[in-house]
């Protein structure tokens, strides 16, 4: 008698092990930079105001005193700002390098920016839109448009949307509307001064009126890059072997996409193009956690803010009594940081 042996189906791959020591470290680490971020953020300004007065201002304010309406009015919305924008940038570059399988990725790379960026110029060059809350929903449909294009055309073929179409993809829509933005822009002296305050991805003039109405789209992002994470881990062994697994990768990529949308549409909308926060923040999660992305999402989700407000503190300061946009100095910031992690750490694939 013959017994037919069935072979069994593979199993999920478990990921790769980390030092729990190094992760409790690092988690702890994390909590306590983006808490100093956060107190600099509320402190530091062109007027002196003492550790006290921000105290009182926080919990028993006093609106007629000129300095608790400047930590009310000012600063406690500008950090709000900066750590929406920065989570929401930080998750959407861990999801973008994770789903495409790019090192390199982020939210320049699928288009987000320069569809964001082509929707504001045709706002304020064709609507008249002179304020941020204005630019906020241009920004951010520009970006669902980007990305949605970016998809659809990625997804042509018998492959469908392979992390090298998506890329690809990506370029040459970005190449394409960046020389519509220099064509409206150029015929428009108006609109280029108004547009190049917000394209320097500045914190400056955005309160809470632009990050309210905002908020659900990141919570929403935040919620689906979390349901990600783990897909992400069977997208990383390569599409065949995660089919095998039986992951389907049309769902992956579709919650990865949507959750990359509302993600950088909505900090691009609040903060304007700033890109080096998703590129370089997921290879600093990375370098601590190791190659799980349940782990790279969580800590991306601290790393990012804490980027964006410091760089928002010491634009602040280097500059003084002036500022210099965030965006600008999130450059410098991540820089040296990412040439560092890429000396040390082979990043040919993910």
């Amino acid at each position: 008698m013959t017994l037919a042996l069935e072979r069994p189906a593979p199993a999920a791959p478990a990921p790769a092990r980390v030092h729990p020591r190094r992760v409790v470290i690092g988690f702890i680490m994390a909590l306590v930079l983006l808490g100093l971020s956060i107190a600099a953020s509320l402190l530091v300004g062109t007027r002196e105001i003492s550790p006290g007065t921000v105290w009182s201002a926080l919990f028993n304010p006093n609106r007629t005193l000129t300095d608790h309406t400047v930590i009310l009015d000012l600063r406690v919305p500008r950090t709000v700002v900066g750590l929406l924008a920065g989570l929401a940038l930080g998750l959407a570059g861990a999801l973008m390098q994770g789903v495409t399988r790019n090192p390199l990725a982020d939210p320049g790379l699928l288009g987000v920016n320069a569809g964001a960026s082509l929707f504001v110029v045709a706002g304020i060059a064709w609507f008249g839109v002179t304020s941020s809350l204005g630019y906020v929903w241009f920004a951010f449909a520009g970006a669902a448009v980007a990305a949605t294009i970016v998809y659809l055309i990625g997804s042509l073929g018998r492959e469908g949307a392979t992390p090298v179409k998506l890329a690809l993809a990506g370029t040459a829509l970005t190449a394409a509307f960046t020389s519509l933005i220099t064509i409206v822009l150029m015929a428009d002296s108006e609109a280029f001064d108004r547009y190049r305050f917000w394209a320097a991805g500045s914190l400056v003039a955005r309160g809470l009126d632009v990050a309210l109405p905002l908020a659900p789209f990141i919570l929403v992002g935040t919620i689906l890059a979390i349901v990600a994470a783990r897909m992400l881990n069977t997208l990383a062994l390569g599409d065949d072997l995660a089919r095998g697994l039986g992951q389907n990768l049309v769902t992956a990529r579709i919650v990865c996409a949507v959750a990359i949308v509302l993600l950088c549409g909505s900090a691009t909308a609040m903060a304007g193009p700033i890109v080096f926060v998703g590129l370089a923040v997921p290879h600093v999660a990375r370098w601590i956690t190791g190659p799980d992305y349940r782990l790279i999402i969580a800590f991306s989700a601290f790393f990012g803010p804490t980027l964006l407000v410091t760089a928002d503190v010491l634009g602040r300061i280097i500059a003084q009594p002036g500022e210099i946009e965030a965006g600008l100095v999130v450059a410098f910031l991540g820089a040296p940081v990412l040439i560092a992690l890429v000396r040390r750490v082979k990043l040919a694939g993910l």
